[in-house]
């Protein structure tokens, strides 16, 4: 198959759809409401297949009134059962929407013989024909319906920004300064019923939530700042409507004819794969970052642990105390793959040298810099234990490992603060002497 001028307004109607579902999808993410996107754009059925069959129209304008109303009694009734049911969010949202949506399957079934109103296409869309109409050169009704939206979408976004964010992270605030929260709870509710209803002839009910809420989710994932997060959930949506049906007019070829599969399906597919991308890429929530992070923060450990073992044996050396248990614990510590490379970072960064003793055998031992950098580490060390000491009942021989484990983290302004706090210490609780201050320098 080639690409054609129909695959492009395919493209075109997907992307306007899942874009008009990512806009408000950041608003119901990050009010952790995602599944308010679900029960209300499975809701919204009965009110869909109600106006139908009052106006027998289906026409936007009466579908538009139909959801809204289905929308604000969705969300009326959930708050009502979790308010006064005082039963979790969630589950008040599960109750409203399953009852709602299995009613408005009842109807479709019931009136199936009499009505023109199509199950599959009410619950997988029929993105699919916009192709046929756009061969003849048309533009399908459902793509007009759909700008309209979006740009209805865009705006509410645009003119209420400081609203809708405001109440989203801070609903207190938004009331104490002026702004009514659950206005604007109602506004959002009516414009997802409107962009669900606008939606479901290209992606269906099933898979509005999957366009409301992965893109969303995706961009959160990598950005913290409302803007970029929105503008990431468009760009995301968008991308998912150009693979769709990349996929599908050249997959076929490749593979198969029965590798093909609805278009508005394929989207939703490959939003889940963008998230799973996000999920493992993104720089700073994402897996591989996270393990990237914890290698960097096990591999600083170890070369501090080894840095604190050479200063604890050079001063069991200048004391003239037993050195053989400092030797010990520093040839178990540098043995293994992350340990040989600890080591060679600290050479790197000169703050390990290798030292070749009378009898022929290599050590390992600090340089000047390293020196100063292993003191920094043992002062935190011992006065930690010395705090804890003073400060816990903890027994001498408990002292060790909370010191060990805190050494790692304290901060030079932490250290100072304790020094102050313990002025005239000049030995931990074991006898051993605490580095002086320009021992750092």
């Amino acid at each position: 198959m080639t690409w054609t001028l129909g695959d492009t307004y395919v493209v075109i109607i997907g992307a306007m759809s899942a874009s008009a579902c990512a806009l408000l999808g950041n608003y119901l993410v990050l009010r952790k409401m995602s599944l308010m996107g679900d029960a209300i754009s499975h809701a919204v059925l009965p009110g869909l297949v109600a106006a139908f069959l009052i106006t027998n129209s289906r026409g936007v304008g009466a579908m538009f009134v139909g959801a809204v109303i289905v929308g604000l009694i969705t969300a009326v009734f959930t708050q009502a059962i979790s308010k006064f049911g005082r039963v979790e969010e969630g589950a008040a949202m599960g109750v409203v929407f399953t009852i709602l949506f299995a009613g408005g399957l009842i109807m479709i079934r019931q009136q199936a013989d009499h009505v023109d109103l199509d199950p599959q296409c009410v619950l997988f869309g029929n993105i699919e024909t916009f192709y046929s109409d756009a061969l003849i050169g048309t533009i399908p009704q459902a793509g007009v319906n759909l700008a309209v939206v979006l740009l209805l979408d865009a705006l509410f976004v645009m003119l209420l920004y400081k609203q809708l964010k405001i109440t989203t992270f801070d609903p207190g605030l938004a009331t104490s300064v002026g702004i009514r929260a659950d206005i604007m709870h109602y506004a959002l509710m009516i414009m997802v019923a409107l962009t669900a209803v606008a939606s479901f002839e290209a992606v269906g009910s099933i898979l509005v939530i999957a366009m409301l809420i992965v893109p969303a989710v995706a961009a959160h994932l990598l950005t913290d700042r409302l803007p970029v997060m929105i503008l990431l959930s468009v760009t995301i949506a968008c991308i998912a409507a150009l693979a769709a049906r990349v996929y599908n007019v050249y997959a076929p070829g490749v593979f198969g004819s029965g590798i093909q599969a609805d278009t508005s399906a394929v989207m939703a597919v490959a939003t889940g794969i963008l998230l799973v991308g996000a999920i493992i890429l993104a720089p700073e929530r994402g897996l591989l970052s996270q393990a990237l992070q914890r290698i960097r923060l096990a591999l600083r450990i170890v070369q501090e642990d080894i840095l604190g073992l050479l200063y604890r044996q050079s001063e069991s050396r200048r004391t003239g105390s037993p050195t053989s248990e400092a030797e010990a614990l520093l040839g178990n510590a540098v043995r293994g793959l992350v340990a040989r490379w600890a080591v060679y970072r600290l050479r790197a960064r000169r703050l390990v040298k290798v030292d070749h003793t009378g009898s022929g055998q290599v050590a390992l031992a600090l340089t000047d810099k390293g020196e100063a950098r292993a003191a920094r580490l043992v002062r935190s060390h011992r006065l930690w234990e010395s705090y804890l000491a003073q400060h816990s009942d903890l027994p001498l021989d408990h002292l060790h490992m909370p010191a060990e484990r805190v050494e790692h983290y304290i901060s030079p302004e932490m250290v100072d603060r304790i020094r102050e706090d313990l002025p005239e210490v000049d030995l931990d609780p074991h006898g051993r002497e605490i580095p002086p201050p320009d021992a750092e320098s």
